[in-house]
């Protein structure tokens, strides 16, 4: 979590975590909701007090890429942070192949367990883990009303399977492919809009959009 070839000031404890979440400024800052600003001197003294509690849906700033928060397009950056990339690789694919570019060959869990593309679950698994473990929670429990974790996790897995989002999170899987497992099928690009593939198929669905609505009228 710390930036590349720098140290965490001041260190965590590696035995302890009452030094994380909201008490540390570099864990406190990834923790903090999106939309509310870490920077702020009252809006760190009620996260760290605990006059301001944080739910699990309340969705950290460490989810977003580069840590950016668009109230106007909540989608942009959201699960594309480089940390969760990071923490992912450390999980599926192996420790060393963190800070390497991702290639063909697949080692680690995601090659015991036959992965080989990434899932929504297990981005909202990683990204709970991360959440955990930069929190100052000690013990991982589905009924931690600290982390409220259950409520994270499956607050991302709502939005995952909301068909109403459908076009974001195909995107979102596409992206993460390209990141994890670039030679996989899921990761390549999608079809281009002005390609006459995508016409094709656009004309296929409009017939059977029509057909579908003259078999309901009729």
């Amino acid at each position: 979590i710390s930036p590349k070839g720098a140290a965490i000031q001041p260190p965590l404890h590696r035995n302890s975590k009452i030094d994380r979440g909201f008490n540390h400024e570099l864990t406190g800052s990834l923790l903090c909701p999106a939309g509310l600003d870490w920077k702020d001197a009252e809006t760190r003294e009620n996260l760290r007090s605990g006059e301001m509690l944080v739910c699990g849906d309340q969705w950290p700033i460490f989810l977003y890429a580069h840590h950016t928060f668009d109230a106007d397009d909540p989608w942009c950056g959201l699960l594309r942070s480089r940390l969760l990339v990071c923490a992912y690789k450390y999980v599926f694919t192996s420790p060393s192949s963190v800070d390497k570019e991702p290639k063909a060959t697949r080692s680690g869990n995601a090659r015991l367990h036959g992965m080989n593309s990434v899932t929504i679950a297990s981005i909202a698994y990683v990204a709970t883990q991360v959440r955990f473990a930069i929190s100052s929670s000690s013990v991982f429990s589905r009924t931690d009303t600290t982390t409220d974790s259950e409520t994270f996790y499956h607050s991302l897995l709502d939005l995952f399977e909301d068909p109403e989002e459908s076009k974001e999170v195909d995107d979102l899987l596409t992206w993460w492919n390209r990141q994890v497992f670039p030679t996989s099928s899921a990761a390549k690009r999608p079809i281009s809009a002005n390609s006459a593939l995508s016409k094709i198929r656009l004309k296929r669905l409009a017939i059977k959009q029509t057909t579908d609505s003259n078999l309901i009228s009729s």
